[in-house]
């Protein structure tokens, strides 16, 4: 996963630490703070920390949630939903694989968002909806880009509420026709998907 800003001042402040301490030299110290700010990804920052106490070194982070202990990832399930004259849901704690394929006809798909575990820090629902509609629920500090093909159909997508560049991303693609996508936004404590958004 890539490091932002905020991870490498971390790293960058153990290293100082570690200078104050006598657990390395100035020399070492000048090589691995340029190392740091070079650093695109977690894997590039380990090695500065190898050889140092390795407590507060970053972790990647693919829990949406950021305040809660770190869990299991939860199991795996078909990353393929249909919805042919029918509604389908996943909720709860699920794991959003790389791409989650979303077909509905005639029919709707509720996806909510905010205790999921996105297996890589972007990752795509492709949907392919014809006289359906499709809901997401998000939560804050996620961004949400949608790529589709609208024909007698859109996207409701929300603004944007973070600017950090390692924020986790959603990415909408496929074909709508005579159908939707809404998107909200809401904390993990709101009610997910409100009546009207249903029968809409």
């Amino acid at each position: 996963m890539r490091a932002s800003d905020a991870d490498r001042d971390e790293v960058a402040d153990r290293l100082r630490e570690a200078l104050a301490e006598g657990r390395i030299t100035p020399e070492e110290h000048a090589e691995r703070i340029d190392l740091v700010y070079k650093a695109k990804t977690y894997a590039e920052l380990e090695p500065v920390l190898s050889d140092l106490p390795t407590e507060r070194a970053p972790r990647p982070r693919v829990e949406l949630r950021k305040n809660e202990q770190a869990l299991a990832p939860p199991p795996a399930q078909s990353p393929n939903l249909v919805a042919i004259f029918s509604g389908v849901e996943r909720k709860g704690r699920w794991l959003a694989e790389p791409t989650t394929n979303i077909t509905c006809v005639f029919g709707g798909a509720d996806l909510d968002f905010r205790q999921a575990v996105l297996s890589q820090s972007e990752v795509t629902v492709n949907v392919t909806c014809v006289f359906g509609g499709v809901n997401l629920v998000v939560p804050p500090g996620v961004r949400v880009i949608g790529s589709t093909t609208a024909i007698f159909g859109g996207n409701d997508l929300p603004d944007d509420d973070t600017t950090d560049p390692a924020a986790p991303v959603i990415r909408l693609t496929g074909t709508l026709l005579f159908g939707g996508v809404s998107v909200k936004r809401k904390a993990v404590d709101a009610k997910a998907i409100d009546k009207k958004d249903r029968d809409r």
